[in-house]
């Protein structure tokens, strides 16, 4: 059974739930098992057919009455189960053994590696970047800082932390603007989906932007803004030894950022120009697909972005985004999305590889890595609790 995880404790929680309904719908029932599981706002995990559909949460709370509570806990040979907390204590039929977990978790502990630490912990199958791709590609200002050292281009930037901050904001805002000058960018570290994100041209604005960046994340980066920027997507799938890039796209956004609002709050175009009332995640995001670029850019950053995955050490599929400077033609990485909106099927679809095959190789991938993981050695044949090894320990350190 394959456990579509989304939800999650964080501001991103929406856009899971969309991404998590796309994976779960795109799961070959012939192939896998799927099960929905919604980690909801309040940390309660929930179960049950009818929240494998968007319309479980187009109300607040709705899911309750939809599904069934359940605990999570291990099991022998590598599972998981879902328990639900409501059954007869002689009764084991209701327990659901998980052999795989799919997490579709934008930010928080579901991107950041707590998840992925977890389940390599308890031996379970998980799909996605393990935990130092996760972490490290997590943190916009790591991130930058690995790149950076194996020779992959990054904007200027500075990194603070919110106790840094406190009582020396105009010594920080000094550094910002001899390192960076005007305009910036603003972003919390470690957050994603554009929250948080602002544009500021002068000292005020670089103020109230960093305030408000706080109120996401505990670290804050400012970089330098590219000149006549142009964003360029690429999506790589595969695993740190055999990895492939995906056609180009360029976002279009409403304004100098691409906000939330471009990336989740398009709607479908419906029958006679109106429009759905249903987001569709990032495929609803105003794309040009491929990127306008001649070849030789276009294979240049195809290359730059499995650079990235594998200096991440990345598995799965993950999204590399590029900030190309158009009056010079620079490209600089700009971040990882180890867990990108809709698993970037989007730009596997025309690239070959359509939403269903693409779940069926990330599940494919998963049990690789878990068994690449599982067969190294695990243990070492030594007791040093013994009353001999004890009686060795003593004597090295009268030694």
């Amino acid at each position: 059974m394959v456990a579509v995880l989304f939800g999650g404790q964080s501001p991103e929680h929406e856009v899971s739930v969309i991404s998590g309904m796309q994976a779960f719908a795109a799961t070959d029932t012939e192939r896998w098992n799927p099960v929905p599981l919604y980690l909801a706002k309040d940390g309660s995990w929930w179960t049950g057919p009818k929240l494998g559909s968007v319309d479980a949460f187009s109300r607040t709370d709705a899911f309750r009455s939809l599904g069934r509570r359940v605990s999570v806990r291990p099991a022998p040979g590598g599972r998981l189960v879902l328990d639900p907390e409501r059954r007869s204590r002689f009764s084991r039929t209701a327990l659901q053994p998980v052999d795989i977990v799919f997490p579709v978790l934008h930010g928080g502990s579901g991107e950041d590696g707590g998840l992925q630490g977890l389940c390599e912990t308890l031996g379970v199958p998980y799909v996605g970047s393990g935990i130092i791709g996760s972490a490290v590609g997590m943190d916009k200002d790591i991130s930058k800082l690995l790149c950076r050292q194996v020779g992959i281009p990054v904007v200027e930037h500075v990194a603070i932390r919110e106790a840094d901050w406190a009582d020396r904001e105009n010594a920080w805002l000094d550094r910002c603007e001899s390192d960076l000058g005007f305009p910036v960018i603003v972003k919390p570290a470690r957050l994603g989906s554009s929250i948080g994100i602002s544009r500021a041209s002068e000292r005020s604005g670089l103020d109230r932007a960093i305030e408000d960046a706080f109120r996401y994340d505990g670290k804050v980066v400012v970089e330098r803004a590219v000149p006549e920027l142009r964003e360029v997507n690429c999506s790589v799938l595969g695993d740190p030894v055999d990895a492939v890039a995906s056609v180009l796209e360029e976002p279009v956004s409403s304004d100098a950022v691409l906000s939330f609002q471009d990336k989740y709050m398009k709607r479908d175009a419906a029958p006679g120009g109106a429009k759905s009332q249903r987001p569709r995640g990032m495929a609803s995001l105003d794309r040009l697909i491929p990127a306008p670029l001649d070849e030789g850019e276009t294979e240049e950053i195809r290359r730059l972005a499995v650079r990235v995955f594998r200096a991440f050490e990345c598995a799965g599929v993950a999204r590399i985004d590029f900030l190309r400077e158009g009056t010079t033609g620079r490209v600089f990485f700009n971040e990882i999305n180890t867990i990108p909106g809709s698993l970037s099927f989007y730009l596997w679809e025309p690239s070959g590889v359509p939403f269903p095959d693409l779940v069926d190789r990330l599940l494919e991938i998963a049990v690789r890595q878990h068994h690449d993981r599982t067969a190294r050695v695990r243990s070492y044949a030594v007791n040093l609790l013994s009353e001999r090894d004890l009686r060795g320990l003593k004597g090295a350190k009268g030694s």
